[in-house]
């Protein structure tokens, strides 16, 4: 088995600052140390990947490398017992496919710490149409509720709503029973959103009219931000009195323009969601939820699939805003 070659995107410096990307055959002595050896059936595209698959600073170190930030597969082996042969698991954040060589390939060996068993209700497919993209949202949702806000306590806004994070929080928002609505820049989109259980979709210069103001009209109960910069310093600035923001992203800008009066006139709390290192517990938890009361009923809604050769288009895509939810990553296809 340790000699067993497999197909793998590869991405290598071939000049200073200059990459390319190749499906080559590696071997499973080729992968890093660990417990746990995964035969991968899925992945899926985030951010970090594009950025991985192009040798952008921040995320990857040392090329050659395998991208793939998310893998869903099947046990092979496990050194410490913790998993038995056959068992599906799904392994998201933590060092894959950032330096650890990711679910872009075949074969994944990794700590067996960092895997979860597919939850009930799941389908390995599924849970990569989910993914980190879903389990950051899935987290957001978890961390509003666990901050009070509730269904029936108003409107949570999700901005950046069709990206692969907005996308799913839109949907396990509304399979959770809140009113949801999305900010979106492209008017196209509209019927999209609302498909996945948005009841009301604002474009994005509508929520941004008055942010230049210390404070904004109260409306949001709770949201779900992905997009950081000015966007973030909108719903922070129209979020009602004792409501929570979540932030998971920084499409818009890593700045934060804001005063502290949201957070001292209206009891604002902004709370930050980290899916990479995320501890076991909530994130058993989150996986439950995303399985079971919180899954949307629509994942096929939000997904395009493709193999390790159809990566190159959506790669290009997500880097320039142009990709609209998830895309899937069939790696026996």
């Amino acid at each position: 088995m340790s000699e067993q070659s497999f197909s793998a995107l590869v991405v290598t410096e071939t000049a200073p600052k200059t990459f390319s990307r190749a499906i080559v055959k590696r071997s499973i002595n080729d992968l890093p140390p660990g417990e746990l050896l995964i035969q991968v059936h899925y992945s899926s595209l985030n951010f970090k990947d594009a950025l991985s698959a192009c040798g952008k600073p921040g995320v990857t170190k040392n090329y050659p490398h395998t991208p793939g930030i998310d893998a869903a597969g099947e046990v092979v082996s496990c050194s410490d017992g913790r998993f038995k042969a056959g068992d599906p698991v799904i392994v998201t954040g933590f060092d894959l496919g950032m330096n650890t060589a990711g679910g872009y390939g075949q074969f994944i060996r990794v700590p067996s710490a960092w895997a979860v068993p597919l939850p009930q209700g799941l389908s390995l497919r599924e849970s990569m149409i989910i993914g980190t993209a879903g389990f950051t949202a899935g987290l957001s949702v978890y961390k509003l509720q666990n901050n009070g806000v509730q269904p029936g306590d108003g409107d949570v806004l999700v901005t950046g709503a069709t990206g692969g994070v907005g996308s799913i929080a839109v949907a396990v928002l509304a399979r959770a029973g809140y009113r949801v609505v999305a900010v979106t820049g492209k008017a196209a989109e509209h019927p999209y959103l609302k498909e996945l259980g948005a009841a009301e979709v604002i474009d994005r210069q509508t929520m941004l009219a008055g942010s230049e103001r210390p404070m904004m009209k109260e409306r949001w109960a709770g949201v779900v931000d992905v997009v950081g910069g000015d966007m973030l310093s909108a719903a922070l600035k129209s979020t009602r009195y004792g409501g929570t923001v979540t932030c998971c992203g920084l499409v818009g800008s890593p700045d934060l323009p804001v005063n502290v009066f949201p957070f001292i006139l209206r009891g604002v709390s902004l709370l930050g969601i980290d899916s990479v290192q995320c501890p076991m517990e909530p994130r058993l938890a989150v996986w439950k939820r995303l399985a079971g009361p919180w899954k949307p009923q629509r994942l096929e809604t939000t997904v395009h699939e493709v193999t390790l050769a159809g990566l190159e288009e959506p790669i290009n895509d997500i880097l320039a805003g142009k990709l609209r939810g998830r895309t899937l990553v069939n790696l026996q296809g």
